[in-house]
């Protein structure tokens, strides 16, 4: 989980819920879209007000915002709704502009935060308004409506708005060609291997591999990304790179990758550039770690032509008797702390979060919609091409909660994802023992947490 600050770092609260059970809840009485989004706040507002809502925006998903905006202005006349998309496409950039923006005492009514890292680091900077009264108004407790309700010194500044799980696609066919069954909660990386040394079919260029691993810093170590609360660091702030996961999820990449040859080799990964979605729908690997964004995709096959169906399986645990708490990451709706239309801006942003109309297109951080729906719709008129039982299984299993957020923020994050990379690449392509890369790895970040102190 990725935080942000000017030096050393900060404790931060947030409040989570299970994952699985509120899902599982999800299947009826939902509540009419936007229905949950303040009437109390309605009778409030008087006047015609425009609210300026800053995000990224591209062609695609300014479509959806824009169906969302007329559903809102029809139940809200009284309020328009301005939307500006600062950096299509690119939420970084657009930080970055937001920023500019909020020093120069531009209107900023409400803002779509890509991650806590940037929620927290504006809040600390006082550019945000706090939520509490705006909720109390509402008589709404934030945690019985969202899974994530990031805080700052006791004050809730953010809106959950979406949310991302990780998950496994796997070829269904490959999987029943192979006489396999489709992994369930529970399973480990031991057994991820065990399927990919299955799953290889064929040599050369044609060669299926079992199994592929991206270049991004969670491919090098998804326990850390998924079952701790930060990627990177303890909760005391020091390290967590001495941690064991990282000394055997290394260890099993390079198996895979040189004894098993179950998974393309990482220089070909980064040396080809290879795209992981071209890699899994061209049957060039059976199996890759991902997450939600990827099950409207399993679907079109306009993008991505193939005829085989997908299953799905939670992330594999590092042993049998691991917890299942799991990261969950997702996007934020924050108030532009000088904004003069905080009610507005509140009633649109609760309207956004808990709409769950045909518009909506990502899983909600809105604990009381009804996903079911929505899976529906990300399925499309392909169904033939999931394996609905185990996608269905892995987004409400009752057993898998949100592990709460991380309580520390570092501006050094992005230097100890590099640092990261460099040292797994020490690793898998310099043959290092996995020992003198892992003691590496401590050594050079305690000099970036140190430094980070001065």
């Amino acid at each position: 989980m990725r935080r942000t600050k000017n030096k050393g770092y900060v404790k931060l609260i947030a409040g989570t819920a299970a994952i699985g059970v509120l899902l599982a809840g999800c299947g009826g009485g939902a509540k009419e879209q936007g229905a949950a989004s303040g009437e109390g706040a309605s009778q409030g507002a008087s006047g015609n007000v425009t609210v300026k809502y800053y995000n990224w925006d591209n062609e695609v998903s300014a479509g959806v915002t824009k169906k969302m905006i007329d559903q809102f202005e029809a139940k809200h006349p009284n309020i328009k709704v301005e939307p500006v998309s600062l950096v299509p496409g690119n939420s970084e950039e657009t930080m970055k502009k937001l920023d500019v923006l909020l020093s120069s005492g531009e209107q900023v009514d409400v803002v779509l935060l890509p991650n806590l890292r940037h929620l927290y680091s504006r809040a600390e900077q006082g550019v945000l308004a706090p939520l509490d009264e705006l909720y109390a108004k509402e008589k709404v407790n934030p945690a019985d409506e969202y899974y994530v309700n990031p805080r700052y010194k006791d004050k809730y500044y953010g809106i959950q708005n979406n949310t991302t799980l990780n998950f496994v696609l796997l070829n269904k066919d490959a999987l029943d060609e192979a006489g396999l069954p489709v992994p369930k909660l529970g399973w480990t990386w031991d057994d991820f291997r065990d399927y990919a040394k299955k799953l290889n079919k064929g040599e050369g260029p044609s060669k299926r591999y079992g199994a592929y691993f991206h270049n991004w810093t969670l491919y090098m170590n998804p326990t850390a990304q998924v079952y701790r609360q930060h990627p990177f660091l303890t909760e005391e702030g020091g390290t967590n790179f001495g941690d064991p996961s990282f000394r055997d999820f290394f260890n099993l990449r390079r198996a895979m990758e040189k004894d098993d040859k179950s998974a393309k080799s990482y220089a070909d990964v980064i040396g080809a550039k290879l795209n992981y979605r071209a890699e899994f729908f061209n049957e060039k690997a059976a199996m890759i770690l991902a997450g939600n964004w990827m099950i409207s995709e399993v679907g079109d096959t306009a993008k991505f032509p193939h005829k085989f169906k997908t299953a799905f399986a939670p992330v594999p645990l590092p042993s049998k008797d691991a917890g299942t708490d799991v990261y969950m990451g997702g996007q934020f709706l924050s108030l532009g702390a000088a904004s003069k239309h905080k009610d507005e801006a509140f009633l649109f942003a609760r309207f956004l979060s808990t709409n769950m109309s045909e518009a909506r297109t990502e899983l909600p951080g809105w604990k009381k919609g009804d996903i079911k729906p929505l899976v529906d719709r990300l399925i499309g008129t392909n169904k033939e091409l999931y394996d609905v039982e185990s996608l269905n299984g892995t987004l409400f299993n009752e057993k898998i909660k949100a592990l709460p957020p991380s309580k520390i923020a570092v501006p050094y994050e992005k230097d100890l994802d590099k640092l990261l990379t460099d040292g797994f690449s020490k690793f898998i392509l310099d043959n290092q023992p996995v020992e003198e890369t892992q003691k590496w790895l401590v050594d050079e970040a305690n000099k970036i947490i140190q430094a980070n102190k001065k």
